[in-house]
């Protein structure tokens, strides 16, 4: 028990020490403050100036993004897709956002368990959409990656909360974010080249169009039914 909690403590150490960096980074330094100030075009632009430490800040964006989703995925998506190229990029925004859904779950099973408890059990939809994974963790997973019911966040959060095996989550995650990362890494893509690319951009705009109304469809089926 106590190597458990030493575990623990370690890691909430760490993270906040990342958190202290991050908003030295961003609020305090110079550089930090030029990017957090730069439109997207800018923004990848001065990442790629700073070579393989900018790609770093890159990559590492999306991995926090899937923890903090303080700035909209395509965005952030975007910077990566114009850094790396498009198949380059798109794969760096996959395995990111994987590999953080991931050490979300694990934060939410082992060491933040009351804490991210206490944080959703606000929203009687996460509630009713974890009754669900509890049952079938893998479909449940798969579709919340595929249709925007919930953000990405909440379903790696409350997907740790429950007892589903992590084999379930892993898969769901990795073939539902595939499709749903493709497709908004190419609309980041297609914003870069807007007059080339304008026609393409409508339709993958559509697609995501048509995913939203759905998700929202699925959001009205699982609400509460009140009286």
């Amino acid at each position: 028990m106590s190597a458990f909690k030493s575990k623990r403590t370690g890691l909430i150490i760490c993270i906040f020490i990342v958190l202290i960096a991050l908003i030295y980074f961003f609020f305090f330094n110079p550089v930090g403050i030029k990017l957090a100030h730069s439109n997207l075009r800018e923004l990848s632009g001065h990442l790629r100036d700073f070579g393989w430490p900018g790609k770093i800040i890159g990559m590492s964006l999306i991995f926090f993004q899937t923890f903090f989703p303080f700035i909209p995925f395509v965005l952030v998506a975007g910077t990566n897709v114009a850094i790396f190229g498009i198949k380059m990029g798109f794969l760096v925004n996959y395995v990111m956002s994987c590999l953080g859904a991931i050490a979300s779950f694990y934060f939410a099973r082992y060491y933040g368990h009351a804490w991210v408890e206490k944080k959703l059990e606000r929203f009687p939809l996460v509630t009713q959409f974890s009754k669900r994974m509890e049952r079938h963790g893998f479909f449940y997973v798969l579709i919340g990656r595929l249709i925007p019911i919930l953000p990405s966040s909440a379903v790696n959060f409350s997907a740790g909360l429950t007892r589903m095996k992590f084999r379930d989550f892993l898969w769901g995650t990795l073939l539902g974010k595939f499709p749903i990362v493709f497709l908004e890494s190419m609309i980041a893509h297609d914003l870069f080249h807007f007059q080339k690319y304008k026609g393409r951009l409508l339709l993958l705009l559509g697609i995501l169009v048509l995913l939203l109304i759905l998700g929202n469809s699925v959001k009205k089926a699982l609400a509460p039914k009140t009286k």
